[in-house]
């Protein structure tokens, strides 16, 4: 790429030097910057006069309202101030509004182009807006307002952002296209397991109507139980009161929660942030190490997990610690990944969706009629996913890079390493 001819020193050491010609600057004297108008969600309806910014690292509103003391115009500045979308800018597309968690800025200033100043905020954007790692992280006016700013020409500012809206363009369709390719690899992995579990692995077996509309024909020498007569089930308990030290903040026991069990990546649940003590284990439901369990509540609902801990579930999980021997309990976990969807669909519309024992007990499984082929079934969708799973964890990295490329590149227009204009 291309260089210009002479440098100097930016007199800001992470930015280094910027072509000869380029002045450096604080953006407080191109730019007049507040906080944002304080506004609650009773504040703000679906639809109205203006728009609502609030602190997301996209576009999307928060609202809108009739009426604000503070009315942005296209081209001003917003900049979300507190949480993980600090710094992920817009560019105000006609008359609106922000919230109290952002920042916006107004041009006062003739010789800034803010379609440049727009790729030198993202660009720059780990440095411009660096904060505390506290509770909610959070920028202030006078941090924004003190940031430097590069000043190229008029001409060099519109010439650079052109260039960079072509070039970003090309790579946001290219990174759109490989997150396209995530959702399809994910759709990939779903069919092998619900094929697997619902059909076998041997496309030439004999069929029967299976009797359960959702499941359709299975093959023919294989079962449909409720799993209610496949083992025991038992819900979890959570001591009350919440919080209470006689319970929890301890030491004794890994104390597996909802969310441990609905974050945890993989098959397996390996480890927990909490535990309980001694006497909160009293108040709960302990599991021992290679038992089944299930998310039962909440929008999460349906998720299987294999804990490779004892410890003591929450009310928000179902364990499955004795199965009968002719179910292999990694079968059935396959089984549960391939129904989370149906269950959620059952549970759609209730206020607080609740996955009750009795529900799961009802659920009907078709059940293979040996072991061996249950394991094989196992063995099959493991193979194959990996497979997929390998995909898509290239098609990731690729994603990874192709983001940083584009920050990268950027950064050395909007600071003068590489000539964009000729």
């Amino acid at each position: 790429m291309r260089k210009y001819d002479r440098y100097k020193d930016s007199g800001i050491e992470w930015i280094g030097e910027i072509p000869n010609h380029w002045d450096s600057s604080r953006y407080r004297y191109f730019y007049f910057s507040n906080m944002g108008v304080t506004l609650l969600k009773e504040d703000v309806k679906e639809d109205g006069i203006f728009p609502v910014y609030s602190a997301t690292e996209t576009d999307v509103l928060f609202g809108y309202v009739d009426e604000a003391s503070v009315i942005l115009n296209e081209g001003d500045i917003v900049i979300p101030a507190r949480g993980n979308s600090i710094g992920h800018i817009k560019v105000v597309a006609s008359p609106s509004t922000s919230t109290q968690t952002t920042i916006y800025s107004k041009k006062i200033s003739q010789n800034i182009e803010t379609k440049f100043v727009k790729y030198f905020l993202q660009g720059l954007r780990e440095h411009l807006f660096q904060f505390d790692r506290t509770a909610i992280p959070q920028i202030t006016v006078n941090q924004v307002k003190n940031n430097p700013l590069v000043i190229p020409t008029p001409e060099e500012q519109i010439a650079i952002a052109d260039y960079l809206d072509r070039k970003t363009s090309e790579m946001d369709e290219l990174i759109a296209d490989k997150k396209r390719l995530l959702e399809l690899y994910e759709e990939e992995k779903t069919a092998i397991i619900n094929q697997a579990v619902t059909k076998g692995i041997n496309p030439d077996l004999p069929m029967k109507d299976s009797g359960i509309e959702w499941l359709g024909e299975i093959p023919e020498h294989w079962e449909v139980k409720k799993i209610g007569h496949c083992g025991k089930i038992v819900r979890g308990g959570s001591p009350r009161p919440t919080g209470d030290p006689r319970y929890f903040f301890g030491d004794y026991i890994h104390w597996i929660t909802v969310k441990e069990v609905t974050n945890a990546v993989g098959k397996y649940v390996v480890g927990t942030e909490e535990y309980l003590t001694e006497e909160g284990s009293k108040n709960s439901r302990i599991i021992e190490p290679e038992t089944l369990l299930l998310s039962n509540s909440g929008a999460t609902l349906g998720v299987p997990k294999i804990s490779k801990i004892r410890g003591c579930i929450n009310d928000g999980s179902v364990a499955f610690p004795e199965l009968k021997s002719f179910l292999d309990r990694d079968y059935l976990y396959y089984f549960f990944v391939s129904h989370t969807d149906i269950y959620r669909e059952q549970m759609a519309g209730n206020g607080q969706p609740n996955l009750n024992t009795e529900i799961i007990k009802s659920t009907f499984i078709p059940v293979p009629s040996t072991v061996q082929e249950q394991t094989a079934i196992v063995d099959f969708i493991e193979s194959e996913t990996q497979k997929v799973i390998a995909k898509k964890s290239k098609t990731e990295k690729l994603i990874e890079l192709l983001t940083e490329y584009r920050t990268a590149l950027i950064s050395d227009v909007v600071t003068g390493k590489v000539k964009v204009i000729d």
